[in-house]
């Protein structure tokens, strides 16, 4: 399955103002892309490039005083298959997971643990451990939490949001993930495209999405507590602890978006 995705993003800056970008499909599946997805300015800057501890491609440059313009339009090729599902999968004890998960156990910015774990215990404690605990994780949140543009807050946590219940997708990323660490389930934020393939219209304007992987049963699965479904077509661009590691887009400096389209369309094959 052939994918068209891409974006374009102005933003409007008051002065010269270093950036950093997180806007490319993650090593993990660029080999997928028909062709490297580059990220074009307008006007054209120096663009430097180095990975990050999560191996997320990153891109640096300095933007001068007034609209900075930045787009990306490449083809994904990506399997016509939905998330995968494995309702077996066991949770590790602590003592017995590898070493490079044990990170994602801890606290972050955005997920406090420490002040959500009694809660997670409460709420899921009775489930079985593994697979059934997670779904039920995002079954709840899924249901707790109303979807709202307009309450999107760049500074909320997995706690507000699990007080205020409503908010974005990050939001309900980090509230799960903060549960399914409070339970030591190692979970990690992801964000990235997702199709509409095989949803029925009407579809709603494409957005970035953010869902989490956890570790279960020896490796990483996706669970999505927003759409609560797996998905067709889903693309990682970034993964790391929460959205303070995977900003797609830090400004170092005042700045306002102005235009912002993302696009994923299925093309023939």
């Amino acid at each position: 399955m052939r994918l068209r995705i891409g974006y374009d993003m102005a933003y409007e800056t008051a002065a010269v103002t270093p950036i950093i970008c997180l806007l490319n499909v993650h090593q993990r599946q660029a080999a997928q892309l028909e062709q490297p997805d580059y990220l074009h300015t307008e006007p054209v800057v120096p663009l430097h490039t180095y990975i990050d501890g999560f191996g997320n491609l990153c891109t640096r440059l300095v933007a001068p005083p007034g609209l900075i313009r930045m787009k990306s339009d490449t083809v994904f090729h990506a399997m016509r298959a939905y998330d995968a599902v494995n309702t077996e999968a066991i949770q590790h004890e602590v003592a017995d997971l590898p070493p490079d998960t044990l990170e994602f156990l801890l606290g972050s910015r955005y997920c406090e643990t420490d002040l959500l774990s009694n809660e997670a215990w409460r709420l899921f404690g009775a489930f079985a451990p593994g697979w059934a605990r997670v779904q039920a994780i995002c079954d709840f949140v899924h249901n707790h939490i109303r979807f709202a543009y307009d309450q999107a807050n760049p500074t909320r946590t997995a706690l507000q949001a699990y007080e205020k219940r409503s908010g974005v997708c990050r939001d309900y990323t980090h509230l799960a993930i903060a549960f399914a660490r409070g339970l030591n389930i190692p979970a990690r934020y992801c964000s990235g495209y997702i199709s509409d393939v095989g949803l029925p219209p009407p579809y709603a304007a494409q957005d970035f999405s953010a869902w989490m992987e956890v570790f279960l049963g020896g490796r990483w699965w996706v669970f999505d507590p927003r759409n609560n479904a797996p998905r067709i077509g889903r693309i990682l661009m970034t993964q790391g602890r929460d959205a303070a590691d995977t900003p797609l887009v830090h400004f170092f400096g005042q700045h306002m978006l102005r235009e912002f389209k993302v696009w994923v369309d299925e093309l023939p094959d």
